[in-house]
């Protein structure tokens, strides 16, 4: 069975509180029993975790080396400033798949640049809760199309 780690950043622990307006009033908890359910669908097995700490996202990715075949994150706002996670993603070698709630292109000027993307298999931005479905989705068909591959 195919192992998928998913990642959450800085503050999505706050979702369905903080900045209703932009991020929606869905729950972290209810993104992750979605996520789940999608997982058990597919046939995947997940391990999701949070982290406000950089370094404590860097360890999560750095251990994720042969325990997982793909790897689902919302660097949040360590997206635009953490070469650490850039390093850290490109050192493990797993497929990752970068997912934002919200279009990180249409907000504030900052907010434009990844420094994950470079390293990622694939960006999905935009869709609100929707991202990480599509995103797990994406991780999925990546992982069963390099295996079919090999």
């Amino acid at each position: 069975m195919d192992r998928i780690l998913v990642l959450h950043g800085p503050n999505l622990n706050l979702l369905g509180t903080r900045e209703t307006s932009v991020y929606g009033t869905v729950r972290l908890s209810e993104i992750d029993r979605d996520l789940k359910r999608l997982a058990k669908k597919e046939g995947v097995a997940l391990t999701i975790k949070q982290s406000n700490s950089e370094g404590g996202l860097v360890n999560l990715i750095q251990k994720a080396s042969g325990r997982y075949q793909a790897l689902l994150i919302n660097p949040a706002a360590y997206t635009h400033t953490s070469i650490a996670l850039r390093d850290a993603i490109a050192s493990v070698g797993l497929p990752a798949v970068e997912v934002h709630l919200s279009n990180i292109y249409g907000r504030e000027a900052f907010r434009h640049h990844s420094y994950t993307a470079e390293v990622s298999v694939g960006q999905i931005s935009g869709f609100g809760p929707y991202s990480y479905q599509l995103g797990l989705l994406a991780a999925i068909h990546h992982v069963r199309a390099r295996t079919r591959k090999a």
